[in-house]
């Protein structure tokens, strides 16, 4: 497994897997793709990584990784981290099962594919959990597992609007009279009236980087992930650097629509 927070991502929206998959391929790309697929996410991708576990040399998997990236399986990148409070970005490899069109990553990288949400267990969610322990922080608030089971979709509702555990017990347990005669009616009155308004969905933050040289691009400059000097276009540099105001002035930006998206609009 790579650090937290790195290595491969699935990509959203995916057909089912079947043996088909990746018959389109050469033989070894195949192969490769068939063995990248089955690594859950988080898993390290990277060339070094996959020569000591897979019958090819690091020259080999790079060669094949690129095909793969051209075919519309894979493309390199990077992504902020929303809700760590700084202008951090996470290098990204995304992997998609079905292959996808330029238009497609375009889209993605502009947050405009919806992602799946993570799954959840029907009866431990992060909502089922909080309220079974409700009772340790406000005794007089103690429920059975049948109430909590019953509950926990109108608590799960103050995450889903980017409410914290620490808000959600807040509002559950201020102001309470040392004796409640029907917890659960308390509860589910409280989940409800004080119910946070929806937020405004936050726009990804991503950027796309050629898969040969790693120079960063905006998705129609990059077709199959390459960029134009690696594809030998006559003509296509590298473009004018920035110069260091530039570079602080685009930092900032970036760091005031992390902290305030609901303020950010789309280019």
């Amino acid at each position: 497994m790579a650090n937290p927070g790195y290595g491969k991502r699935s990509a959203p929206d995916q057909r089912p897997r079947a043996a088909g998959d990746f018959t389109h391929l050469p033989p070894r790309e195949a192969a490769i793709a068939a063995y990248v697929d089955r690594l859950p996410d988080g898993t390290d991708i990277s060339v070094k990584t996959l020569a000591k576990h897979l019958p090819y040399g690091q020259c080999a998997l790079r060669t094949a990784l690129n095909r793969l990236q051209a075919a519309g399986h894979l493309r390199r990148g990077r992504e902020h981290l929303h809700g760590t409070g700084s202008a951090h970005w996470i290098t990204r490899t995304w992997f998609s099962r079905t292959a996808r069109d330029d238009t497609w990553w375009a889209a993605f990288t502009r947050g405009d594919v919806q992602e799946e949400p993570p799954p959840q267990h029907p009866t431990r969610s992060r909502a089922f959990i909080l309220l079974a322990a409700l009772g340790r922080t406000a005794p007089p608030l103690s429920l059975s597992e049948a109430d909590c089971a019953t509950l926990a979709p109108d608590a799960a509702r103050w995450f889903e609007r980017g409410a914290t555990e620490a808000d959600l017990l807040h509002a559950l347990t201020a102001g309470l009279t040392p004796v409640v005669h029907r917890p659960a009616a308390l509860v589910r009155s409280r989940l409800t009236s004080k119910l946070p308004p929806e937020r405004a969905p936050r726009p990804a933050l991503r950027v796309l980087e050629c898969g040969k040289c790693g120079a960063p691009g905006r998705p129609e400059a990059l077709p199959g992930g390459t960029c134009g000097p690696c594809r030998g276009e006559s003509g296509a540099g590298r473009g004018v650097p920035l110069r260091p105001d530039a570079v602080r002035a685009h930092a900032k930006a970036v760091r005031a629509a992390a902290h305030h998206p609901q303020e950010r609009t789309h280019a």
